[in-house]
């Protein structure tokens, strides 16, 4: 299923739209801050939710902030110590191309193993395009891992034990309250070393200074969602 048309830019509301949340067991690949995962919760009191990050200063955040069917464990979406036919629902947002390419099929099918027969797997993730990616782009060019962790659901698909039951597209606002944010949070994350040196950090700031306004700099963040369910 395919719509060119515009959706709310929250992917919990598209999630919400997309599949039963009441009362299901559910995993999250690269969870970060699980800011989606909180939320979901909290307006689904019956649900569950175990988030796998790898970085280790994220996963102590996390930690220290406990929340009620909120797990969390250190581990990778290619090799999750977690049973078979588990959960009714999988996450990756923006996370399946932070995967190591040659990891990307693996990952997949670890997340296809811990599924319930029909259950799904909803993939958000960024596109190559748009200002804030001529930003970043700068320091950290995604364009080649953005397009193999297409590829890589591509060939999921192809495999016959996924099938593709829905894609959108959509926009997200992104928010800065000025260059010192968009460095802390943009170029020198924990869970990567962009190698920023001087000349980058000069350029980066000279193309974003045009999109600073009194009330910070705004951007809009194209989004592509697939969501994949695995056949019985």
């Amino acid at each position: 299923m395919n719509t060119a048309t515009p959706l709310p830019a929250d992917d919990l509301e598209l999630l919400e739209a997309l599949v039963p949340l009441a009362g299901a067991r559910l995993v999250e690949a690269g969870c970060g801050a699980a800011r989606l995962a909180r939320d979901l919760l909290a307006r689904h009191a019956d649900a569950e939710l175990v988030g796998l990050e790898v970085d280790e200063r994220q996963l102590e955040k996390n930690l220290a902030q406990p929340q009620p069917r909120l797990h969390f464990l250190r581990a990778a979406a290619q090799a999750m110590p977690l049973p078979d036919a588990t959960f009714d629902g999988a996450l990756m947002l923006k996370s399946l191309h932070h995967v190591p390419v040659p990891a990307m099929d693996t990952a997949l099918a670890e997340l296809l193993r811990v599924l319930k027969p029909g259950g799904w797997l909803y993939v958000s993730e960024p596109v190559y395009a748009g200002a804030l990616n001529e930003l970043v782009r700068v320091f950290n060019d995604e364009g080649v891992v953005r397009a193999e962790a297409q590829r890589a659901l591509d060939r999921a698909i192809a495999g016959g034990r996924w099938v593709q039951a829905a894609e959108h597209r959509f926009e997200t606002p992104v928010h800065f309250a000025d260059f010192a944010d968009f460095e802390r949070r943009m170029m020198r994350p924990t869970f990567a070393d962009h190698a920023i040196d001087e000349e980058r950090l000069a350029r980066t700031a000279a193309l974003y200074a045009p999109h600073q306004g009194p009330d910070g700099a705004r951007f809009m963040r194209p989004m592509h969602v697939r969501l994949l369910r695995r056949c019985a």
